[in-house]
């Protein structure tokens, strides 16, 4: 189980992580369409995640959506990184009614995001669809993985971004089975 905190004048945010866990999750960050969204990816990851945050919400959703995604990836390393005999590379496809999404990941010690899907509303609930991208940067960089995740169906932006949290979750778990006793690198070293 890993803690972290971050606490700036934006964010106060307190989660404890274990991602090999039996899918105890507690999440409350003030954004009922965000909690949900990170729901999906403790479920699939298998994960227990209690994670709480208040934010500036006054102003909008960028400082809650940014700071979580870089708490939680931070959790994320310090969890994955203390197995390095893990699978590593691993993908998922997520469907969700008309909505498909491909995941992939390479949980490698080097950080990377790309992304490629579009939407046709600003907001699902209180959530900015924008942020979507977003929330998903921060995570890799912390969390130091490479993830593609690219939309290849889709309309409702409520689907599409939820193929995403779930095939996120999905690909992680299946990158961070223990493999064996070495580490899966020709270089020997994530």
């Amino acid at each position: 189980m890993t803690n972290v905190s971050r606490k700036t004048k934006e964010t106060d945010i307190q989660l404890s992580l274990n991602i090999r866990g039996s899918k105890n999750i507690n999440i409350a960050t003030g954004i009922g369409f965000f909690d949900h969204m990170l729901t999906s990816l403790a479920f699939w990851g298998n994960w227990d995640l209690d994670l709480k945050c208040k934010g500036d919400l006054y102003i909008d959703t960028h400082h809650t959506i940014e700071d979580v995604g870089l708490s939680l990836g931070k959790a994320f390393y310090k969890e994955w990184s203390q197995n390095k005999n893990i699978t590593r590379i691993a993908y998922a496809f997520c469907p969700l009614d008309e909505a498909l999404t491909r995941v992939v990941v390479d949980v490698c010690n080097r950080p990377n995001n790309t992304f490629n899907a579009d939407f046709n509303v600003e907001k699902v609930g209180e959530f900015e669809t924008s942020m979507t991208e977003h929330f998903f940067y921060s995570f890799a960089q912390e969390s130091r993985i490479t993830q593609h995740i690219h939309v290849l169906h889709g309309k409702n932006a409520h689907h599409i971004i939820e193929t995403m949290f779930k095939g996120l979750g999905l690909a992680l778990n299946r990158a961070c089975e223990i493999t064996g006793d070495e580490t899966q690198s020709t270089k020997g070293s994530l």
